[in-house]
Formats: structure tokens, sequence, C-alpha cells
């Protein structure tokens, strides 16, 4: 059952990182935000995937985990009083006579507003799974044992044997920072170039050079073994020869990105493209007037996948929408050291 709608300014779809740092954009420029996002807590992936994970690209933080960085942005988000509805997925988009937006959860809460900003990261996620015979076996074991795609709490690996797949950001930025507490660290990769920040990599190559980690190259995930008990004792590798590898394991890391759901989003009416929705790089829109994208959902030409370009989009939609909620009033742009926050922050 639907009830009364509230209303707001602009509707933000999404409390990962840079939704939140929509709320603060908004902010600056008069905007109140409702937000929501149909996990529990704010923080998207950074929370429900990797909260310990070292973010090394944000201005100002040579190294800040992802739980903090969250932390921050609510921080700062806070002196606007966003209202958040955690734990409700947007069901229904429905564009009103009066050039206003419905937006719909599936439990019924409805909010009415001007705007509606989609930062809905990559939509509903999940890890991709490895083609291994048998994983199913080893995965839904306690943290540091068995498979595991993702890394909740660093200390959990401390002292364990762990094989890290995958060459992206996500293998290579945990080969670091686990190779500070477990007892031996490998990365299986199926060839000597990472789709990784080239910094990051260099680092993971000192490590190894040190034999702090080691990098087995090239080769591909073939097998699992267990102990006597169940628990995985190895990890099998093969190369493009067959040659085989056993490498001896408490846990193993797939890191081989995540699989893409759009959901609800894909029946919005928005430019979708490849499970994205391409955008005016100039404004955000995403297709019909009062409907904006941001972050890894939002796609143009040139887009670069980082956190801080989804921050600047998110400055960007922000002054797009205010003349659709002030129409012919002339904004006057001013730096945040001018105008500052409201008393409280």
């Amino acid at each position: 059952m639907t009830s009364d709608p509230s209303h707001a300014d602009v509707v933000i779809i999404g409390a990962g990182p840079v939704g939140l740092f929509a709320v603060f954009e908004c902010g600056m420029l008069g905007m109140g935000c409702h937000v929501f996002d149909a996990l529990e807590a704010v923080g998207g992936q950074c929370n429900a995937l990797y909260p310990e994970k070292p973010i090394y690209d944000i201005p100002g933080y040579p190294r800040i985990l992802a739980t903090d960085l969250v932390e921050k942005l609510m921080e700062q988000a806070a002196p606007f009083k966003p209202v958040f509805h955690l734990g409700r997925q947007v069901a229904r988009l429905v564009a009103a006579a009066d050039g206003n937006w419905r937006v719909e959860s599936e439990d019924g809460t409805a909010v009415v507003a001007k705007a509606v900003i989609v930062a809905a990261g990559v939509g509903a996620f999940g890890p991709n799974r490895p083609p291994l015979a048998g994983i199913e076996r080893f995965e839904g074991r306690a943290a540091g044992c068995g498979v595991q795609y993702l890394v909740s709490r660093r200390e959990d690996f401390r002292g364990r044997r762990v094989v890290i797949a995958g060459g992206g950001d996500s293998a290579v930025d945990w080969a670091l920072s686990l190779a500070e507490v477990a007892a031996s660290v490998a990365v299986v990769h199926r060839r000597d170039k990472f789709r990784a920040a080239p910094e990051s990599v260099s680092r993971m190559r000192g490590l190894a050079r040190a034999g702090a980690i080691e990098m087995v190259i090239p080769y591909q995930l073939h097998g699992l073994e267990a102990d006597a008990g169940g628990e995985l004792a190895a990890v099998i590798v093969a190369d493009l020869d067959g040659g085989q590898r056993r490498l001896e394991a408490n846990v193993l890391l797939p890191f081989f990105g995540l699989s893409q759901n759009l959901g609800p989003i894909a029946s919005w009416g928005l430019n979708l493209e490849r499970n994205h929705v391409a955008v005016d790089p100039a404004t955000g829109s995403a297709g019909p007037a009062g409907l904006f994208a941001i972050g890894d959902i939002a796609t143009y030409p040139g887009k670069l996948k980082l956190i801080l370009t989804g921050f600047a989009e998110a400055a960007l939609v922000a002054h797009a929408v205010y003349p659709l909620l002030h129409p012919g009033e002339a904004l006057h742009f001013e730096y945040s050291t001018t105008r500052g926050v409201p008393a409280g922050s």
C-alpha cells in the first residue's frame, strides 16, 4: 500500500559515496534531499563489500579506508539534514502532470520531487564466481577460511595463507593490504599485466621482489583441495600449457568483478547503454527533464570510473538541477570557502 508522499527538492537514488556527496552539493545550493537505498546502511559497495579496503585516490587523503570515507561523507552531508530511506529499493519512478517526479519504493514509501539523481553504482550487484568444480563446498565459511568474495575485516586474515585471483584494483589493493598481516599472499593472474592503478602495481611488484608477495603468473585457477576436515588446504593453478602448481592456502579471494543487474532502473525511461545510463556530460541529464545520473552507473565518452569523477559529477548535476527549482533565477556561484555551511556542522 502506497503512503501519502513526502516532498523534497531532490531525490537521490543510491547512498554510496557519490550519492552522499550529491547531498552536500545540493545542500550548498539550498536544496534539500531524500535518499533511497536498497541496502540497510549507507556507503554502497564501500560498506557492503570492502569496508576496510584502503583507497588511495581521494584528494587530501593519501590513504583512507572505505568505511572511514563514508563516515566523513556523512559528516559533510549532515548539516543539510538529508532524509534517508534505507532498506528500500525504488520500484517505480512516475512523471507527474505538474513536472514533478514521484519516487516509490517496494514497501510503498513515496516522495515527490522536482529532480531525481540516480547514483546507484552498478545497480544490484554480486561477485562473479570462478568456474571451479565443487567451489560451493568452500563458500559460506567463517571469515579467513574457504572461498571469500569480500574482505570485511583485514584482521580476520592475520596469520592466514591467502591466495588472491584477479588483475584489477581489488586484487592488487588487497594484496598490498593483506601482505601486512597474512602469513603468505600469492597473486594468481593469467598475464603479467594488471588493470589497476600503475603506482599500486609498482608497489606490489616491489613487495614481490622483497619476498612479501608471490606473483603466480601466467596461471589461472584450476581446482581446490580440501584437508581431512573438509577445510580448504590448497588452490591448484594451471598455466596455458597445462602445467599445474599447488598453492597452500587457507582462503581464496577471487576478485573477478561484479555481476550487474539494473533491476527496476531498466524500466524508468533512462538512456540505457550496455547496463549503464548514457548522460549529457555537460549536465548529467539522463533523458526526460529532471532525471540525472552520476557515478559508476553514468556513462559518456571519456568517462573514468573513479570515485573522484563521481564527486565532480555530483557538483555538476547539482548546478543543473538548481534552475529546475528556481526557473529564471540566476545562480551566483560561490566557492565553499566563501559560502560556508550551516551552523552546527
